[in-house]
């Protein structure tokens, strides 16, 4: 995989948002769509993957059907200078958090928690607590999603208008 900044045109553009709408589209399709070959879009598909564009396919499944209803984000302040790394491994042994990143501000990360229900995610809270490196959290428990098509709410992201890196996630595997 190509570490560079990964280079694409509006042809590449117009693949990946068809691709979002509907990994399961064929290559003709797509084709037929930007004026391509099935042959030429295949190969710029799997230059998109090679350079690292592309980072895969996935399904977009709601959450709540999976049986996760409840949601929070939990700030996390630690000991001294935790390095992310440390974080990382951290985060990697708790399934229910979804998504995690350190932040500029008093805390040093910021995780997004999914669970079954209120007591499953105290359970989690507590599991994420133990560590010796973490000073404390403090949870904000999500009510609602006001924008009920973003990622955040289960659904697929659309890609960013030029200048933007995209963000792939389709519907499945090819």
């Amino acid at each position: 995989m190509n570490s560079g900044a990964a280079s694409f045109d509006e042809l590449d553009r117009k693949i990946i948002t068809a691709l979002m709408a509907n990994a399961r589209t064929s290559f003709a399709e797509i084709g037929s769509s930007v004026g391509l070959s099935a042959t030429a879009v295949k190969r710029r598909v799997d230059r998109l993957r090679e350079t690292g564009v592309i980072t895969g396919f996935t399904a977009t499944v709601k959450p709540s059907a999976l049986g996760w209803r409840t949601e929070a984000y939990v700030e996390v302040y630690c000991e001294g200078a935790a390095p992310p790394r440390r974080l990382a491994e951290v985060v990697r042994n708790h399934p229910e958090i979804t998504a995690a990143m350190t932040v500029t501000g008093g805390a040093d990360a910021l995780l997004h928690v999914r669970a079954r229900d209120v007591e499953h995610f105290e359970e989690v809270l507590e599991r994420i607590r133990v560590e010796p490196f973490i000073r404390k959290t403090i949870s904000v428990m999500v009510l609602s999603h006001l924008i009920p098509d973003s990622p955040e709410a289960g659904a697929t992201q659309a890609v960013p208008p030029e200048g933007g890196g995209p963000a792939i996630r389709a519907a499945d595997v090819r």
